[in-house]
């Protein structure tokens, strides 16, 4: 539990932080513990708010802004830039596509959005005597 709320804390941190790269895990981490969030979410506004999803509402716009930056940041581990996320607005296409991208492994080594990001603070095999 301590290592997915690590990777959220890490993705809120960097709220403003749409260059550079994030990896699979930072990523999936992220999504993992805003789906719980949001289901507490819609549990406190059910049991408070009867049908009101205000709880919801507010934690949905608190963490839009982490969320795409995060996506920006996936997207250019793969070599995408960050306005692919508008694929989003294609119905079920679009999500798809991004989905398939969100699983996809990061490019090896670097690219022009930044080091590889498995590889930041650690030397390359190749580097290696």
């Amino acid at each position: 539990m301590e290592e997915f709320l690590f990777y959220w804390k890490k993705c809120l941190n960097a709220y403003t932080k749409f260059d550079g790269r994030a990896r699979r895990k930072e990523y999936w981490m992220f999504v993992a513990v805003n789906a719980v969030a949001s289901i507490a979410a819609s549990i406190i506004d059910s049991i408070i708010f009867d049908r009101t999803p205000l709880v919801s509402w507010l934690y949905s716009l608190a963490i839009l802004v982490p969320g795409l930056a995060v996506s920006f940041r996936r997207l250019h581990d793969i070599g995408k830039s960050g306005v692919c996320i508008l694929l989003a607005l294609i119905p079920v296409v679009g999500w798809i596509i991004l989905i398939l991208w969100a699983i996809k492994e990061g490019d090896q080594g670097d690219n022009e959005y930044g080091p590889d990001p498995k590889l930041v603070g650690e030397i390359p095999e190749e580097n290696i005597i």
